[in-house]
């Protein structure tokens, strides 16, 4: 009989189960909203790991929904079909030929590899896109932009009934218009509105940068509302992270308990944040 030794680094293993008890129970049956994009989207080893993840919380009982982006993608299919974009203020201009697309990326190419992704580690797993029973119905954001929506109104009995089941669903961010129209969302925009129609506990933004940093160039670990808008009001939050924490704060005052700024390319970032004292970003709470 082989005498096995005890090992250190599995000794730090059960110690990280052990002390992620209180958080596994904290997060039971909680809706947590997540917004993939960025380097978790960017190579199979990245996507695997986040699936991975996305499983195991469904497994000890978190109610994960994703919303994915795919900007990337659908840039290089339009100019694989040599359909040239227009911008307004730095937006795409998103016209009926540039629609069939962004359709045609998000909800199949993009869509699909999550879902795949999801169930290769064992996770049950839907795609669905906010057209699908009513989920997200739009107005156009601005005539300049076409087919561009902003959320009005969100249906969320599908995803409900996905979570009683204990699927995960994956999901593309289009709209439907009141006349039947197909609008592209922003991702961020889509994720935000979901979480605050679900009451979400969480909405966990994935992005490519450490968190919200202060004026030296710190990341913040805890922020209210009203520090974010003064933040934003001094300058200190700029350019890319504005429309980020704008979303963060509008599904606060929709009735999210707390939304949180992940850095995505840290490896098993959601983990880290629900389930581990320290998190993985800033987030932010109400007040």
């Amino acid at each position: 009989m082989r005498k096995q030794d005890m090992n250190r680094d599995w000794i730090a293993t059960a110690r990280t189960l052990s002390q992620a008890l209180p958080y596994l129970q904290r997060y039971a049956d909680a809706t947590v909203v997540i917004k993939l994009g960025g380097h978790a989207m960017g190579s199979d080893d990245a996507m695997e790991e986040f699936a991975r993840d996305v499983a195991l919380m469904r497994q000890v009982g978190v109610n994960p929904v994703i919303i994915h982006g795919g900007g990337p993608m659908i840039n290089d299919m339009l100019g694989r079909l040599n359909i040239k974009s227009e911008f307004v203020n730095g937006k795409r201009v998103t016209d009926a030929a540039t629609m069939e697309i962004v359709e045609m990326v998000l909800s199949g190419l993009v869509n699909a590899r999550i879902v795949q992704a999801i169930t290769a580690q064992g996770g049950r797993c839907v795609g669905v896109s906010g057209k699908d029973s009513g989920l997200i119905i739009c107005d156009q954001e601005d005539p300049e932009l076409g087919l561009v929506g902003a959320p009005t109104e969100v249906n969320p009995r599908l995803l409900r009934d996905l979570a009683d089941k204990g699927i995960i669903p994956v999901i593309a961010p289009l709209g439907m218009g009141r006349n039947g129209e197909t609008f592209n969302i922003n991702g961020d925009t889509a994720a935000g509105a979901i979480a605050a129609a679900l009451k979400a506990d969480r909405l966990l933004l994935l992005t490519d940068v450490a968190g919200v940093k202060n004026a030296e160039g710190d990341v913040l670990t805890e922020l209210t509302a009203s520090q974010i808008r003064e933040m934003v009001a001094n300058g200190t939050i700029a350019g890319g992270m504005i429309p980020k924490t704008q979303t963060a704060l509008d599904a606060i005052d929709g009735g999210v308990r707390a939304a949180v700024i992940l850095d995505g390319r840290a490896p098993n970032a959601c983990l880290l944040e629900l389930f581990t004292e320290h998190g993985a970003g800033s987030i932010i709470r109400g007040q």
